[in-house]
């Protein structure tokens, strides 16, 4: 690096006095300071691209080492879940036939698809339900309304009698 002290600087600022002139040496001082401000930035920005590129790269291998092993991981249980399957099928088809019963040879086996069958519906809250699966009295004892009115019925309802 260059070792540029206050003495040095001093010496600088002198030559640049005699040689541009105290009239525009203020103008030039202002063009240096904003060019050097833009150089730092241009290096900034450039620092800041490499470490994202540097990042970006480091993130596409975490994601190819993640997906492999993944794709092991899949690979292992499909393997699994294969030989448990054949070891079922192989047993069913052994025992179905050593089976006297008719209804257990193979020939009736499902071959359908999943689709094929029933959905689960969940049963819709029906608050109304609900609220009527309650007994009269303990309704009254807790002070449930039974029987729905407006504000206004419910204020003319309590309100005292009008006397003339």
């Amino acid at each position: 690096m260059i070792d540029i002290g206050l003495s040095k600087m001093m010496i600088v600022a002198g030559i640049a006095l005699v040689v541009i002139g105290p009239e525009r040496l203020p103008r030039v001082a202002r063009t240096v300071g904003t060019l050097l401000g833009r150089a730092q930035r241009y290096v900034a920005d450039v620092k800041a691209e490499v470490s994202r590129s540097i990042e970006i790269e480091e993130l596409q291998k975490a994601r190819q080492e993640f997906e492999s092993a993944a794709r092991n991981v899949h690979s292992s249980v499909q393997n699994g879940f294969d030989n448990v399957h054949s070891e079922v099928q192989s047993a069913l088809d052994g025992a179905s036939g050593s089976a006297t019963d008719p209804s257990l040879d193979g020939s009736q086996s499902w071959h359908g698809s999943y689709d094929d069958l029933p959905r689960y519906e969940h049963p819709r809250k029906n608050w109304r339900l609900k609220r009527g699966a309650l007994p009269h009295w303990y309704k009254q004892r807790q002070g449930v309304r039974t029987h729905v009115q407006s504000a206004a019925a419910r204020v003319a309802r309590h309100r005292p009698a009008r006397r003339f």
